[in-house]
């Protein structure tokens, strides 16, 4: 278990540690093995790009080169949603009382575009369970 309750400890080599991860800097960003390679850049990109190709170790296995493409991209599309709430961690986002695009830059250390895309997916998620409470209410 990782045991990482706030934002301080979102901490790339720290987790890959606790992960048995090693992180290498190259020029592109892929898994291998039980090593995450990422292209240098700043660290909210390093951050988010760690997000993603760790979804790839947790999840996804064998070597995409050879896989039909709709499989890539589901697997694509499930590193990036992953990368969202890895990075903004749910739990921790619902402890801000009222989220920003600008606090959640600067709390979790994220660029602009995936603050405000983490936003964007958290406040649908608060409608949608307002929803569900609502509808179930309705049934009564």
């Amino acid at each position: 278990m990782l045991r990482i309750t706030e934002p301080k400890q979102l901490e790339i080599f720290d987790i890959a540690k606790k992960l048995g991860i090693t992180v290498i800097y190259r020029k592109k960003n892929f898994k291998f093995d039980n090593e995450i390679i990422l292209q240098p850049g700043t660290k909210q990109r390093e951050w988010q790009k760690f997000g993603h190709e760790l979804c790839h170790h947790l999840r996804h296995c064998g070597s995409q080169a050879r896989m039909h493409p709709l499989f890539i991209d589901l697997q694509e599309y499930q590193a990036t949603h992953f990368a969202y709430h890895f990075c903004v961690p749910s739990f921790m986002l619902k402890d801000i009382r009222e989220p920003t695009t600008k606090l959640i830059m600067e709390t979790f250390n994220v660029e602009q575009h995936f603050a405000e895309r983490r936003l964007e997916m958290y406040k649908n998620k608060l409608l949608l369970e307002g929803r569900r409470n609502e509808s179930s209410l309705i049934r009564i």
